[in-house]
């Protein structure tokens, strides 16, 4: 009867087997349903501004226009959406393929793309370690010497080995959603670092425009200070003449001296803008300064845009990268808030180990060698500082959180409105301006035709030469800004969306 009831039927080690198999099973599903908590406030975007315009004073539905190139009317269109080529309203061919090209070859780029792929690969590893179940297989095979002696007993020392091949299975159970509000936190930061990603891009277009249009600019000024200096060496040398024939005074020829180098020191001045300028547009289209293979821009190329985009401030928080990674940034803060909460509450590991271990490698699947544990470990703190430390740290990062979202938010808006008066103050400069040169250029006709008559002297007619080109270098700044205000109004309203 003894040895009877000491064997084992068959199948008896298989059931014990699946029954832990279900029992590990029914253990991560009713985890899964009893983790539905998420302790920690849910987080809401903040409203947007409830200011209905960007400026104290209404802004004109269009600005002045002006007699020049570059000179036309613009209108605001309330609510018109932003292209996502937006630089394209420009009208130059070769401002397109320059930045399309920069967005290919930037490091800039080029690094707040790995940024981003480094932030989602971040969340997808924590996510797998926070949410699934870990399962590891393992085998291990060790030779081992026994001798009774060390336990009070007698009999020879024995040498046996020792095989073991198991699955382990751990589980943490997120009672109460700390580590979801830990995945919401690296999912919040993912979407910051999207949003960077397209700040850095949109920035990379405002500088490329902004830089070929400087280097228009810029070529222009040197062309007509040229222009200057030539009508003034013209007018010392007959100057000079006269003086030397007894016509007139040595203060004349030293007066005229002073104009000409002083002219002659501002072409100086304008070349090193032109080429630091040139250094910068080539290192913004990942280039290098000797790299000698930018277009060269003139200002007859470019378009002003009749049409600008006007979005209200309501919808501006919901368009500009920066203020989103701001608002991102608040997100992960919240959800931080709430990964430490959740720290003050039980913690729930449930693991289990389904194993077979031998005296012989081949005996490892047969018969009665199956050993098993089931383990759940419950801890509550009772009495841990730092975790009530380490909330209100997290509450005060959300704080700043919230204080920095504002700013970036009233910085945006303090862009948009300068943009904005700059566009119309600008258009003014311009429609003066222009009419300044049209009155030059009108008394250089005058003094040609009373020359071509006799009724002027040759110096008289470059005296007005160079009165007109004068008022023509302040114009060509003119004409170069209002295209400026024209891109930074694209970029304060966050560019496109594709």
């Amino acid at each position: 009867m003894d040895n009877v009831e000491g064997m084992q039927r068959p199948g008896t080690d298989r059931t014990k087997t699946d029954r832990i198999v279900v029992w590990t099973y029914t253990a991560l599903i009713v985890a899964g349903l009893l983790a539905g908590c998420t302790v920690g406030p849910d987080f809401k975007a903040p409203a947007g501004p409830d200011t209905p315009a960007y400026t104290a004073i209404p802004l004109s539905t269009q600005t002045v226009s002006a007699a020049t190139a570059l000179g036309n009317a613009q209108h605001f269109k309330i609510g018109a959406n932003v292209s996502a080529q937006w630089w394209r309203e420009l009208g130059s061919s070769k401002l397109d393929a320059l930045i399309e090209q920069a967005f290919q070859v930037s490091p800039t780029l080029a690094s707040a793309l790995a940024t981003l792929r480094q932030a989602q690969e971040i969340y997808a590893a924590q996510e797998g370690a926070m949410m699934y179940p870990q399962v590891d297989a393992g085998f291990s095979a060790q030779r081992q010497r026994f001798n009774p002696i060390v336990l009070g007993q007698d009999g020879q020392a024995r040498e046996f080995s020792l095989f073991n091949a198991g699955v382990n299975v751990n589980y943490q159970l997120d009672l109460a959603g700390g580590n979801r509000r830990a995945l919401e936190a690296l999912a919040a930061q993912t979407e910051y670092r999207h949003h960077e990603l397209e700040g850095a891009q949109l920035t990379l277009a405002g500088n490329i425009v902004t830089a070929a249009i400087t280097q228009a600019r810029l070529a222009a000024q040197i062309q007509t200070t040229a222009a200057i200096l030539r009508a003034q060496n013209e007018q010392l040398h007959i100057t000079q003449e006269r003086v030397r024939l007894g016509q007139g005074a040595p203060d004349e020829v030293l007066a005229l001296q002073t104009q000409v180098e002083q002219t002659r020191a501002g072409l100086p001045v304008l070349r090193k803008q032109s080429q630091q300028n040139e250094h910068l547009l080539a290192a913004l289209t990942g280039r290098a300064p000797g790299d000698g293979r930018l277009p060269v821009f003139t200002l007859e190329e470019f378009t002003l845009p009749s049409d600008l985009p006007l979005i209200v401030p309501s919808e501006l928080v919901r368009r500009r990268p920066d203020i989103l990674g701001a608002e991102a940034l608040l997100h992960a803060a919240n959800a931080e808030y709430g990964s430490a909460i959740a720290k003050l509450y039980p913690q729930l590991n449930l693991s289990a180990d389904l194993a077979t271990q031998t005296l012989v490698a081949g005996a490892l699947f047969g018969p009665g060698s199956a050993i098993w544990n089931v383990l759940g470990q419950l801890t509550q703190p009772l009495f841990n500082p730092a975790l009530p430390a380490e909330k209100r740290a997290a509450l005060a990062a959300f704080d700043a959180a919230a204080a920095n979202y504002q700013s970036v938010v009233l910085e945006s808006l303090r862009n948009v409105a300068d943009v904005l008066r700059a566009l119309e103050n600008d258009a003014q400069a311009l429609a003066a301006l222009a009419g300044a040169d049209a009155a030059a250029q009108g008394s250089l006709q005058s003094v040609q035709r009373q020359y071509a008559l006799g009724a002027a002297s040759y110096v008289q007619q470059l005296i007005a030469q160079q009165a007109a080109q004068q008022t023509r270098i302040n114009l060509i700044a003119a004409q170069a800004q209002r295209l400026v205000d024209s891109a930074a109004l694209y970029q304060a309203m966050g560019g496109g969306v594709s």
